[in-house]
């Protein structure tokens, strides 16, 4: 379990990254919550000087296809410079959870070590709908704001 909120950093240490384009694969499921993971991120970037034209969105159905859709949307836009993948998986009774947080996990590694540009991991992973709450703009802030912040760090960390 988070024991800080994920959305308190020092501003002041991020660099300005206002030339930068950044992808965002966002799950259709949970939307509920997903859409507060996007919706954070999406911020975040702007606040940093990302402008808003230079971050494309795009869904998919579920969290499995997370992985898929990153790749495609680094490859149908090769001048981006990070890649955020967000998505909500809650723990259920059967053993489905495992499987997909594995498979996306793997995925987004894999990617990373085959890609070029940075798949930033924004995936929630919770046993409940109050702790996936919590992490998407409740009591631990928003994991759309961190995953925002790992991607202009990563993109920083690329170009030194």
């Amino acid at each position: 379990m988070a024991t800080q909120d994920l959305s308190k950093y020092d501003f002041d240490s991020i660099p300005d990254v206002s030339g930068i384009r950044i992808g965002i694969v966002v799950s259709e499921w949970n939307e509920s919550i997903t859409d507060k993971l996007l919706k954070g991120a999406c911020n975040t970037l702007q606040r940093h000087g990302v402008k808003a034209e230079n971050i494309l969105i795009k869904h998919v159905p579920g969290s499995f296809e997370l992985t898929y859709g990153a790749r495609q949307l680094s490859r149908a836009d090769n001048c981006l410079d990070a890649v955020i993948v967000l998505g909500c998986v809650v723990r259920g009774e059967t053993p489905h959870f495992d499987y997909v947080c594995s498979g996306v996990t793997q995925g987004i590694t894999q990617l990373n070590l085959q890609g070029d540009i940075p798949f930033i991991f924004g995936l929630l992973t919770t046993d409940t709908m109050k702790q996936a709450e919590d992490r998407s703009g409740g009591t631990y802030g928003n994991k759309g704001d961190e995953a925002a912040i790992t991607a202009i760090k990563m993109v920083q960390y690329a170009w030194e």
